[in-house]
């Protein structure tokens, strides 16, 4: 029986994790869930899960729930508090820590698990991008294991050889792998002409024609900085460079990812999008379990394509690529730069080509350091996050 943490459990990660459990409850038990605003659907999962603890980040928001169970008869205890998050990611009854936390946020109590020594199911891209040295080095020092749960980076673990700590001590070399190539949809307007772009709204962005996400991360697969920050995550998680690295769009959403070798063999992992796949992959690893997805019908599906991704429509790829090349700072800076122009998209107060306008100018006003703390990485997030908003309220 295994003790499981979810942060960000109101989230389309933390549903599909959820589904997952509940198909094995000789196997797994919740000890905590949190959500940063939404008490009443995290009140819902606690009345049907029974975690023992609840997060809520913002005070009063806990305060309502603690009530509210209370009133249901429920024994889950309510915590508040940024703070509260790496203690129910760190605490001694934990095993697994499923990291779903949306952006920068996630990353103060994903390292907490690390530090922990936890088995963290890595759905929270930013950690990564944003400290991957530090990140990587912690989860070597105390002796973590980290599994992906990006369908992509899952894919590519599956048709890589030995454990995770191969890649991130040997490389792709030593391995054998010439290249992987990270497949993408290529978002709701892969097809769009380049002047139809600067009139889409946050409602055509977030309806994606494969996978059922959360509003960021869909605006993020519509201007393909998603798969930018996979590159960017797949360098640290692989021991990759990113010239190894090539991203092939993919608009069935079949296969997940691919691997090639030096003797030139190509691995793909296939399947439905459906993300129950990876998370009961590495929920169960390394041996395998039910996950609730339907078989891949192969006679259906018919067939399969592939492009190669334009970064002049969509330059926050090409974008990505430099901040992955630069190091150091950059993946922080262009991340923050980033979370602030989609939310200001969102709020219809930019158009969907500012976003990359936006993450350009930021990148080209602060300037990239390499990080030896975690508070280095921080200050750079923070000078990238009041550069991009300061450009918002040009707009």
């Amino acid at each position: 029986m295994q003790s499981v943490t979810i942060l960000g459990a109101s989230g389309s990660i933390g549903d599909s994790t959820l589904n997952v459990l509940a198909q094995h409850p000789d196997r797994y038990s919740l000890y905590a869930l949190t959500a940063h605003t939404q008490w009443q659907k995290l009140g819902e999962l606690c009345l049907l899960h029974h975690p023992r603890y609840a997060v809520v980040v913002e005070e009063p928001g806990a305060e309502s729930l603690a009530l509210w169970l209370k009133a249901r008869g429920s024994a889950t205890q309510v915590l508040s508090g940024v703070e509260a998050l790496s203690e129910v990611a760190s605490a001694p009854e934990v095993d697994t820590v499923m990291a779903a936390i949306v952006g920068g946020a996630g990353l103060v109590p994903t390292l907490a698990a690390v530090r922990a020594g936890k088995k963290i199911l890595l759905a929270n891209k930013e950690a990564l991008v944003m400290a991957g040295g530090l990140f990587t080095r912690a989860v070597e020092e105390h002796g973590a294991t980290l599994l992906p749960i990006d369908s992509e980076h899952n894919a590519i673990f599956q048709c890589l050889p030995g454990h995770p700590r191969d890649c991130l001590g040997g490389g792709l070399a030593g391995s054998g792998v010439r290249k992987i190539l990270l497949t993408a949809s290529g978002g709701p307007f892969r097809d769009y002409p380049e002047e139809r772009l600067a009139s889409v709204t946050p409602e055509q962005a977030c309806a994606h024609p494969n996978w059922s996400m959360g509003q960021k991360i869909s605006v993020d697969s519509a201007t393909l900085m998603n798969k930018g920050l996979e590159l960017i995550e797949a360098c640290w998680l692989f021991h990759a460079r990113p010239d190894q690295i090539e991203v092939v769009v993919h608009p069935q959403s079949v296969i997940h990812s691919m691997v090639e070798y030096v003797d030139g063999s190509v691995l793909a992992q296939m399947g439905n999008p459906d993300m129950r796949t990876p998370i009961a992959h590495a929920l169960a690893w390394p041996e395998r379990m039910v996950s609730g997805v339907a078989s891949l019908d192969m006679i259906a599906t018919a067939r399969l394509d592939f492009a190669a991704p334009d970064t002049d429509r969509f330059p926050c790829l090409r974008l990505a690529a430099d901040a992955a090349r630069a190091g150091g700072t950059a993946p922080a800076v262009l991340n923050a730069a980033n979370e602030i122009a989609v939310e200001a998209f969102l709020r219809r107060r930019i158009g969907f080509t500012d976003i990359p306008r936006i993450i350009e100018t930021v990148m080209g006003r602060v300037a990239f350091t390499e990080p030896g703390s975690l508070d280095a990485v921080q200050s750079a997030d923070r000078e990238a996050r009041q550069q991009a908003s300061a450009l918002v309220e040009l707009h």
